[in-house]
Order: structure tokens, then sequence, then C-alpha cells
């Protein structure tokens, strides 16, 4: 059994998608937009080009999302995207990079469990957890 992490946006899915692959080093290795689908003309025009479905590959690990029908989008709270890095460096620029125009609710700081610990929200109302460098 695999459990993957699965984000839903109200509107930039894809967005979010690019930029997390090119923070986090992944691919997108999937993006169907609902105007693609055998269910486009079921979908609104104005919602065509929203995704129906991505994956983002990262390392062996996935995350999926989609772009919420408008009327469905909640803004996600009671959870966070947990990132674990052995390297402290490598941590801060994920966290730095998620973190630009976003809101950081805790700075990546050391604490007594790891050299490197934050958390943020990123600019499109995803949260975080970026937690570097486990200490002994």
């Amino acid at each position: 059994m695999d459990v993957n992490i699965y984000l839903t946006f109200d509107g930039r899915c894809a967005e979010a998608f690019d930029e997390y692959a090119r923070v986090l080093g992944g691919k997108v290795a999937f993006r169907q937009t609902y105007g693609e689908t055998p269910m486009a003309e079921h979908v609104p025009a104005e919602q065509h080009g929203r995704v129906m479905h991505s994956e983002l590959h990262l390392d062996g690990k996935v995350i999926m999302g989609s772009d919420a029908p408008p009327e469905w989008y909640t803004t996600p709270g009671g959870f966070s995207v947990s990132l674990q890095f052995d390297d402290l460096e490598a941590g801060r620029r994920a966290f730095d990079a998620l973190a630009e125009g976003g809101t950081v609710k805790m700075a990546l700081q050391e604490t007594f469990w790891a050299q490197g610990f934050g958390m943020l929200i990123d600019r499109f109302g995803t949260p975080w957890i970026v937690n570097c460098g486990r200490k002994a």
C-alpha cells in the first residue's frame, strides 16, 4: 500500500506543481485538465483549463493534486506537507523558496530535535513543515 498526499487548489494547481517541481527537484509526470477529459462536455467551458489531476514525482515519492470545482474548494487546514532533509542547507533553500509570497509561521531554526525546523504556508495556500538534519 502507498499513502500519497493529494492537494486541492482553486485554479492554481498547474502553477503550484510547476513551482514545487522546480523547488524540490521533482518532475510533473502527469497533468490533465477538465477540458482534456471525456467529461469535458459536462464541465463549464470556463473550467476547461483547470487541472482535473496532476502527479508530481519526487525521488520515488508522489504528490497528487487538482483544481477543485469552484463551489467545492476549501482552504487547506488541519495538515501540513512535511519535508525531511538530511542536509540543513538543502532544507533552508527549499524553505526559503516555498516561503516566497507566503506566510512563515515559524522561521527555520534549530530545535532540540533538528538542526533546522520551520513551518510556513506557501503562496498557493499549502501548509509545509521543513525538518532538517536530525540531532542524535
